[in-house]
């Protein structure tokens, strides 16, 4: 039941902020960046404005529905670079071990050993603020923990019968590890890149808010906290909405990726049974 549960919840609100931010244009009342009306300033919810208005008169409900589509994009994005530079760099290690092995272990080694958030604080110093430097210093952070298990995995794998029948076959090293060992590890890597997500909308938000994300005006969760901050009493509409917004998304991504873990790995459900 409890798996079930976590599936369903999880999908389901994961589900809801894709369609959201698929269906911007549609389920905004306004646009987001260019219908500012000093005279409508910080209004509170009611019939007309669902989320109230932020310090320029913008519907708040319209801006969150399009800080959606940055949010998920960021998610979606700089995980598949994680997992791609991850997977690839653990999974060669794996399997040709030697001198390798020991340089992609010294790497993640260091990479562990740096703060993700600072890592990704330096790129977007050096690359300045937007979206395209927000994905790249995202991507580039948090592989370390891809690495790791497609490394594991590849070192449990590698001596498998079917391994070394394919081997005999006259598979060569690249297809061997792309056909034999990438199939049978997919579950775990799956699952990690389902809560990577979570913590790479996270990231986006905490970016966002110090200024280093998506530029004003364009929405985006983070930098709508950070404006909502000094109003954060008289106004606490400004700042509830869109941490919601996050706190929701991440929590299905959260709940998706234990659902999916107990599903992958029926080991690990036993053990917690």
């Amino acid at each position: 039941m409890k798996l079930r549960a976590n599936l369903v919840i999880g999908g389901s609100l994961f589900a809801l902020a894709i369609i959201v931010g698929l269906l911007a244009p549609w389920l905004a009342h306004t646009d987001p960046v260019m219908d500012a009306n000093l005279m409508n300033a910080e209004e509170p919810p009611s019939w007309t404005w669902w989320f109230g208005t932020d310090g320029q008169g913008r519907d708040i409900y319209s801006r969150v529905v399009y800080g959606a589509r940055i949010s998920l994009t960021v998610g979606i994005v700089s995980q598949l670079i994680n997992s791609i530079i991850g997977v690839g760099l653990g999974l060669s290690a794996g399997y040709f071990g030697g001198w390798w092995d020991d340089v992609v272990n010294a790497l993640t080694n260091l990479m562990l050993a740096i703060p993700s958030l600072i890592f990704a604080l330096a790129i977007m110093a050096v690359l300045g603020p937007g979206l395209t430097s927000l994905l790249i210093a995202l991507g580039l952070t948090n592989w370390s923990f891809t690495c790791r298990l497609a490394r594991a995995s590849a070192l449990s794998l590698r001596n498998q019968g079917y391994v070394q029948a394919a081997t005999v076959l006259g598979y060569g090293d690249l297809r061997i590890m792309i056909t034999q060992l990438l199939p049978n590890m997919l579950g775990p890597i799956v699952v990690i890149g389902t809560l990577g997500m979570g913590s790479a909308v996270l990231s986006e938000a905490a970016l966002s808010f110090l200024g280093l994300g998506v530029r004003p005006p364009f929405p985006s969760w983070g930098s709508m906290l950070s404006e909502a901050r000094d109003q954060i009493t008289t106004a606490p509409w400004l700042s509830v909405f869109p941490g919601l917004a996050i706190f929701l998304t991440v929590l299905g991504l959260n709940l998706l990726g234990d659902g999916l873990r107990d599903i992958l790995d029926p080991q690990s459900r036993s053990r917690r049974t």
